[in-house]
């Protein structure tokens, strides 16, 4: 049996990621002393979704950039006996540089600890936050999201899908009962 509920829809999304990016500014105290970088694949959409919203209301391009995490997951080996490993994109430096990740779901804390690995690879950071769509419990690592979009307690049989139009041709947040 295979149950889904939609969650969240496309103004709701959108309301999130516009809260989202407010909050940022403030903490911040504008625009320009940060990078945004989206962790692949969703975690890239929004980092720039957010971008753009910064572009729209204070005026200034934030740097944005991708990164791939799959070599640095710790069950690479479990899922995958060859793990697809796509292009790291950061064209700004990340020595000394105040850096919010970005991505979809924060769970476990597995996914932000392989980026905040690969991110080292590049370089140090003065600083490393996470924003996070959703945010749905059960971390197996002490990590926490500094700006989250929605808190939503979930069972670990329970499975949250982000589905963003840019990859998945609209934009949805869904619970899926996998028992």
């Amino acid at each position: 049996m295979n149950d889904a509920n939609i969650l969240l829809g496309v103004r709701d999304i959108d309301r999130i990621l516009t809260r989202m990016t407010h909050e940022i500014l403030e903490v911040h105290k504008g625009a320009d002393n940060f990078s945004l970088i989206g962790i692949k694949t969703r975690g890239v959409y929004l980092a720039r979704r957010i971008s753009e919203k910064i572009e729209d209301i204070d005026g200034i391009s934030v740097p944005t950039g991708e990164i791939d995490i799959n070599l640095y997951r710790d069950d690479w080996t479990r899922i995958h006996h060859q793990p697809e490993v796509r292009a790291t994109e950061i064209g700004f430096p990340i020595e000394r540089a105040r850096i919010i990740l970005v991505d979809d779901v924060l769970y476990t804390g597995r996914t932000i600890r392989a980026a905040m690995d690969a991110l080292m690879d590049f370089g140090r950071p003065d600083r490393i936050e996470l924003a996070v769509l959703v945010d749905r419990g059960h971390r197996e690592l002490p990590i926490e999201g500094n700006y989250v979009g929605k808190f939503l307690e979930t069972r670990r049989s329970e499975t949250i899908n982000v589905l963003l139009s840019e990859s998945d041709g609209q934009d949805q947040v869904i619970v899926e009962n996998s028992q």
